[in-house]
């Protein structure tokens, strides 16, 4: 296992990490060519403690503090916000070269960047939009499994590929082929971006590729085995069961993106499948499932649309005329005003229901006012299904709900007494053992992995674990 601070020399190129270096957000990641291109992978928002004490950016996390004078391109490797967030800033700063990524992440990006726009900007309709056009006229769309010339010099050439990763629609892993045209010598370099877990609901798994030289990899749970996601649907219906038996709330913190629309789709299947059961129980008849956020909304339309991208399990479905992410049984809300009313009538009655609202990590949005309302009341439950980074709320309530403690939201100290459950079986993200074998089943072990994205004991836990596994064929770089 080596460590290496700031760069690793490859036959004339270098890997320089602006982001997701000593932690789990702000990934950004520059692929230097030569000493004039370069390639960026990913300019993602820093969230949680690795922004400041209070978990909000500050402006020294947000600006690019890095020269962009060689950077040719920005590929961006899936859209979640610790992964795009810095887009803005990066024009801003004056990049004014293309933006690759998948055909999904093409439609989902400028709704994400809208948002994002909106947040740290801007919230004048005009502006925005004006900014908007910019990006779309940057995007370019790069088919799966395509390669693709992104800088084309004399004397060096780099093409990448993206192929499927499995964490959200539209995910890809990227490869870049490097070739030094005047001496005939080639190196592969694979970012993998944030790969996905196997029996993910809607996507197919991520596939290894033959070969690479250098493997920058993600880590986030790099120390440890996710529950068994096989019977990850079980375990969440007997949750759902024994918290809705009281009449109460479960609320679901999940980001707009992904995660939402994997639960959506895992309800539908719950309530379908109790719907055929001889004796449908009354709760189930009965229960509402909120989706509480315009955001979620607009990104569950754009997963209606792009049906081609799901999995074979999912497409199955609709073709039995199925309404994964548009049940009966499901009300979206979308007015502000709509949801202060529906918070205040849920906190006051005994209406079993499912609350899935932003953000993931309940360091904002409508979410949090669910959380002040409910968390006081033992009837009510909150389940947490996605990482919780450190200095978030969503990690204070994680550690301190079960012991009865306490969560500062908004300034407000609010006790603890609803029921806290966590189920990592359904994570997005591959844990130690996927990450492994993403590694170890490449037809030709890389010659370096680099490790980043992660905590830094997960880290060391997975360089560990992958030493191990490759017999020390593999030079492991945290």
């Amino acid at each position: 296992m080596l460590r290496h601070d700031e760069y690793n020399d490859v036959m004339d190129t270098k890997i320089i990490h602006h982001g997701a270096r000593h932690g789990v957000t702000g990934s950004c990641h520059e692929l230097v060519v030569d000493e004039r291109n370069s390639l960026l992978i990913d300019c993602g928002l820093f969230q949680g403690a690795e922004t400041s004490p209070d978990g909000k950016a500050s402006a020294e996390q947000l600006e690019i503090g890095f020269p962009i004078g060689t950077i040719r391109a920005l590929v961006a490797t899936h859209v979640h916000i610790d992964h795009v967030g810095r887009i803005p800033y990066l024009l801003a700063a004056g990049f004014t070269g293309p933006i690759y990524c998948s055909e999904p992440s093409a439609r989902l990006l400028p709704i994400v960047l809208a948002d994002a726009f909106a947040i740290g900007f801007t919230r004048d309709t005009r502006l925005i939009e004006r900014y908007l056009r910019i990006v779309e006229s940057r995007i370019v769309a790069l088919p799966y499994k395509t390669w693709h010339t992104v800088i084309d010099q004399p004397a060096m050439r780099c093409r990448i590929r993206l192929q499927r990763a499995g964490h959200i629609l539209g995910s890809a892993y990227v490869e870049c082929d490097l070739q030094n045209l005047k001496t005939g010598s080639r190196k592969r370099v694979l970012f993998s971006g944030d790969l996905g877990a196997p029996h993910a609901p809607l996507l197919p798994a991520p596939k290894p590729p033959w070969h690479a030289d250098v493997v920058v990899l993600e880590s986030t749970y790099g120390d440890r085995a996710h529950e068994d996601r096989r019977n990850r649907r079980q375990r969440f219906e007997a949750i759902l069961a024994h918290a809705l038996s009281d009449g109460g709330t479960v609320v679901i913190p999940a980001f707009s993106i992904g995660r939402t629309q994997e639960l959506l789709y895992e309800i539908e299947d719950i309530l379908f499948r109790k719907q055929q059961a001889s004796s449908t129980e009354r709760i189930w008849a009965q229960l509402r499932v909120y989706l509480d956020s315009p955001l979620a909304k607009r990104f569950t339309d754009e997963y209606r649309r792009l049906k081609p991208f799901w999995d074979a399990e999912a497409l199955a479905r609709v073709r039995g005329g199925r309404r994964s992410l548009a049940f009966e049984q499901l009300v979206a809300i979308d007015d502000h005003n709509e949801h202060l009313a529906n918070v205040r009538r849920l906190a006051g009655n005994t209406e079993p229901a499912i609350v899935i609202a932003a953000s993931g990590m309940c360091a904002g949005g409508r979410v949090v006012n669910y959380l002040k309302a409910m968390l006081g009341d033992p009837r009510n439950d909150v389940l947490l299904m996605g990482y919780q980074a450190e200095g978030t709320p969503g990690r204070a309530i994680q550690r301190f709900g079960p012991r009865g403690g306490y969560v500062e939201l908004d300034g407000d100290r609010i006790t603890i007494r609803a029921g806290i459950h966590t189920l990592s079986g359904y994570s997005a993200h591959a844990d130690r053992d996927d990450l492994t074998r993403f590694v170890t089943r490449m037809r030709h072990l890389p010659e370096e992995v680099r490790l980043i994205h992660g905590d830094p004991p997960a880290r060391e836990a997975l360089a560990r674990h992958l030493t191990e596994k490759t017999g020390g064929k593999v030079r492991v770089v945290v």
